[in-house]
């Protein structure tokens, strides 16, 4: 049993505890939050023997070896480094860090700790991009990459109201690009690596933070054109289009529904099976690395998180987005 440790009281974390329950390696045996009455009625709806107010107590007590860190994105890099220094692993909600800064001394620390980092961003660990990963070599050669993820954000209608909620606030680093915009960076970089050049437009609101964006990622030979936005929706699929054919895929925070299309006009059905909770394959791959004494994922690699967080602070830079966390 791998015993982990919890920060985040939220909805993302209600939904990691769900696909948690179908590992049978996984034990919850601890949760942080800031009050502890929070941290009391979490761990008292989720059978939690262990509750702290201290980050560093919790990493300390010898009670963890894991940590998932589901925190505002501004609190990741200095929670991740408190408790790498315990010998403690941890997987870490996308984005990893604010900035790159950040994400090289969490790089740094995992590497002198000798204990696994992993971004925990579930779809490129998902059975239908594998089977992307598997088949993309029929494309012949690529020439295009396009990734849509467009959710209008019902905490937008509360900030058209008045109120400013997390979501929208640059003091947790937040905003489109960094919460939903980085589903249609990531895979990119897993599957064609380091862009040579990023172009970059956004859409700022009065909060600090961008509502909506677009890039385009140039590679020799091909090109990456993404789209994200928290205050407009979009039914657009993706793809990967090719010489020989094109891939396309549903949804591209969660790819299910896959298909290769030939230019012949036969198409192959690429879907897999996938249990109810998809984020059941992030973790699966993080107690499996964990087991094997690895301290680093061959998909979700510090290598593509790196390259993504450069990615991030260029479109940042390029649309005038700063965080607290940049200074």
């Amino acid at each position: 049993m791998i015993r982990f440790g919890i920060i985040g009281t939220n909805w993302i974390t209600e939904r990691f505890l769900a696909a948690a329950k179908l590992h049978p390696e996984f034990r919850l045996a601890a949760v942080y939050s800031r009050t502890e009455e929070r941290a009391r009625e979490f761990a008292q709806k989720h059978s939690i023997p262990h509750t702290y107010t201290d980050v560093e107590a919790m990493a300390a007590s010898g009670e963890i070896d894991a940590l998932y860190i589901a925190s505002p994105n501004s609190f990741h890099a200095k929670q991740a480094i408190t408790v790498m220094q315990h010998g403690v692993h941890v997987l870490c909600e996308k984005p990893i860090a604010s900035n790159s800064r950040e994400l090289g001394e969490m790089i740094e620390a995992a590497k002198r700790h000798g204990v696994l980092l992993m971004e925990a961003v579930k779809s490129t660990l998902m059975p239908g991009f594998a089977a992307v990963r598997e088949h993309i070599g029929e494309l012949g050669a690529i020439r295009r990459y396009v990734a849509s993820f467009c959710q209008y954000s019902s905490r937008y209608d509360a900030y058209k109201a008045g109120e400013v909620l997390n979501a929208f606030r640059p003091e947790f680093s937040n905003g489109a690009l960094m919460d939903i915009g980085i589903y249609c960076v990531y895979p990119a970089v897993v599957l064609f690596g380091k862009p040579n050049s990023v172009k970059a437009s956004g859409f700022l609101l009065e909060s600090g933070v961008d509502g909506e964006g677009s890039m385009i990622l140039e590679y020799d030979g091909m090109d990456a054109v993404l789209f994200y936005s928290k205050i407009t929706d979009s039914a657009l699929p993706n793809e990967i289009q090719g010489e020989a054919g094109n891939i396309v895929i549903g949804k591209i925070s969660e790819p299910v529904n896959v298909s290769l299309h030939y230019r012949d006009g036969r198409k192959t059905d690429l879907s897999r099976p996938v249990v109810e909770h998809s984020m059941f394959y992030e973790l699966e791959e993080f107690i499996r690395l964990i087991k094997e004494d690895r301290t680093e994922s061959e998909v979700n690699s510090l290598s593509v998180s790196a390259v993504v967080m450069d990615i991030l602070d260029e479109v940042r830079r390029q649309i005038g987005l700063q965080f607290p966390a940049d200074r």
